[in-house]
């Protein structure tokens, strides 16, 4: 994912079922993969990592062309998307690998980060604050191909009907002027 045409973001909000099926509907997003960061172990595998014994978050790392979306508009998205003011959960997923977190790759991106989250902080859209982190890249492991694109490989499976379905659907009715054609 190493190209001039577009930025790469990487970012964890819970199940990353869910930025991944979401962000794939985003005009200006040109890849998203799903893997782990924010941890030590080195290679973990999903079972690893559902331990929690690694440090490290589910995360989606965004592909995008900042002239179409801009970073801070990719953060907005994020935001909207999960609750970052609960601690290690999203709704029934429990756990540190659940953590909202924002993994920067650039000054500028940490600066846009604490910028929105201020942004959306003054806004009161949540009634607590937002606990999400703000953290330098360190590595970034590709998950297994199962879980690459799982929502449009698997829309019958039940976490699909019950999480994932919802929160697309509300993706697409707020961010409608922004989708993919």
């Amino acid at each position: 994912m190493g190209s001039d045409l577009h930025e790469v973001g990487t970012l964890g909000g819970g199940c990353f079922w869910c930025l991944d099926s979401v962000f794939r509907d985003l005009r200006g997003v040109e890849r998203v993969e799903c893997g782990y960061a924010g941890g030590s172990a080195m290679n973990p595998t999903y079972e690893d990592v559902c331990t929690g014994l690694t440090g490290h978050a589910e995360v989606v790392r965004v592909a995008f062309d900042p002239e179409a979306v801009p970073y801070e508009d990719l953060l907005r998205v994020f935001f909207s998307i999960h609750d970052p003011t609960t601690l290690n959960r999203q709704g029934h997923d429990v756990g540190t690998q659940y953590r909202s977190i924002i993994l920067y790759h650039t000054p500028e991106q940490k600066a846009a980060a604490e910028h929105v989250i201020h942004e959306i902080g003054a806004s009161k859209l949540w009634d607590d604050p937002i606990v999400t982190q703000v953290v330098p890249l360190r590595a970034f492991c590709v998950a297994e191909e199962v879980h690459q694109d799982y929502f449009a490989r698997n829309p019958e499976k039940g976490y699909c009907r019950a999480v994932i379905a919802p929160k697309v659907a509300k993706f697409r009715k707020e961010w409608r002027d922004r989708l993919r054609r």
